[in-house]
C-alpha cells in the first residue's frame, strides 16, 4: 500500500517524512489539531512535522492529496511509525487517534467510560452542528458570489443556537452548577472536546457576529479567554502555521 500513498508530485517532504506528520492551514479545523499535538509536545514531548498548503490554490484537491484524503480537506495526519503508514483525515478523528496512540495518560482525554462518553458528546456535537453551520456563516457572508438573505440568516441563527447550547452547559443552567469545559466531572476538565471547538468559536467576530449577539452567552465568552491563556494554544495557532 505504501507504493499507493504517494506519486512524483506528493510534496517531498511528505515522502520522506519520519513519525507523526500534519498536512495543514491555519484554519479553525487545522487549528484543533495543531492545538492538541502542541499540548502533546508539552506533556510528552512528543515530535511530528508538518507541510504547510494553500487551500486557496486548490492543492488539496490535486492528486497527491486525494490519495491522502479522498474528501480533499485539511489537516490530514499521516502516522509514519505504522507499516505501511497509517493516515487520518476528519479533524475529530484525528484527534481521537492522537488520544490513543500519544496520549498514553489521557491528559485530554477520559479513563472514565462516562466521562469519555461526555467527551464524544461534545466533539460530535460541535463536529456536526456547530463548525457546518459557522462555516456556512462564513461562506455566505464572504465569499459566495452574492449575497443570499435566507442562507445568511438561516446559518447566523444556526451558529448562535448552537452556541447557546454551550452556555446551557457551560453555565449549568438546568445542573446548578457552573462549569469550566465542556465534560469531565465537577467542574470538567481541559480535553478533545474543548480543543475541537474553540477554535470555531475564538472566531466569532471575524465571522460578523457582533458582541451584542454574543454577550448573551458569558460563561461561553469566559471559556473562549479561558482556553486562549494555554500557552499550547497560543502556539497551535500561532505563526509556525502560518505559510510564508
Amino acid at each position: 500500500m505504501a507504493d499507493k500513498l504517494y506519486i512524483s508530485e506528493t510534496p517531498e517532504d511528505v515522502k520522506t517524512a519520519k513519525g507523526l506528520h500534519l498536512i495543514t492551514q491555519n484554519t479553525p479545523n487545522g487549528q484543533a489539531v495543531q492545538i492538541l499535538l502542541e499540548e502533546l509536545a508539552e506533556t510528552y514531548g512528543t515530535e511530528w512535522t508538518t507541510t504547510l498548503i494553500d487551500i486557496s490554490t486548490n492543492e488539496q484537491k490535486k492528486e497527491w492529496f486525494l490519495r491522502l484524503n479522498p474528501n480533499g480537506r485539511i489537516p490530514v495526519l499521516i502516522d509514519n511509525h505504522q507499516s505501511p503508514p497509517f493516515t487520518v483525515h476528519e479533524t475529530s478523528a484525528e484527534l481521537l487517534y492522537l488520544l490513543k496512540f500519544a496520549d498514553k495518560e489521557d491528559k485530554f482525554g477520559f479513563k472514565d467510560d462516562l466521562e469519555r462518553s461526555e467527551a464524544l458528546q461534545w466533539v460530535f456535537f460541535w463536529h456536526g452542528s456547530g463548525a457546518p453551520y459557522q462555516g456556512q456563516v462564513n461562506h455566505f457572508t464572504r465569499a459566495a458570489p452574492e449575497k443570499i438573505e435566507y442562507a445568511i440568516n438561516r446559518f447566523r441563527n444556526e451558529t448562535l443556537r448552537v452556541y447557546g447550547v454551550l452556555e446551557i452547559r457551560l453555565s449549568g443552567k438546568f445542573t446548578g452548577e457552573p462549569r469550566e469545559y465542556l465534560a469531565g466531572a465537577g467542574r470538567g476538565k481541559f480535553s478533545v472536546a474543548d480543543i475541537k471547538a474553540w477554535p470555531w468559536i475564538k472566531g466569532w467576530e471575524r465571522s460578523g457576529f457582533t458582541r451584542q449577539e454574543v454577550e448573551q452567552f458569558p460563561h461561553l465568552l469566559q471559556w473562549v479567554d479561558r482556553i486562549a491563556q494555554r500557552s499550547a494554544v497560543r502556539k497551535g495557532i500561532g505563526a509556525k502555521y502560518v505559510k510564508s
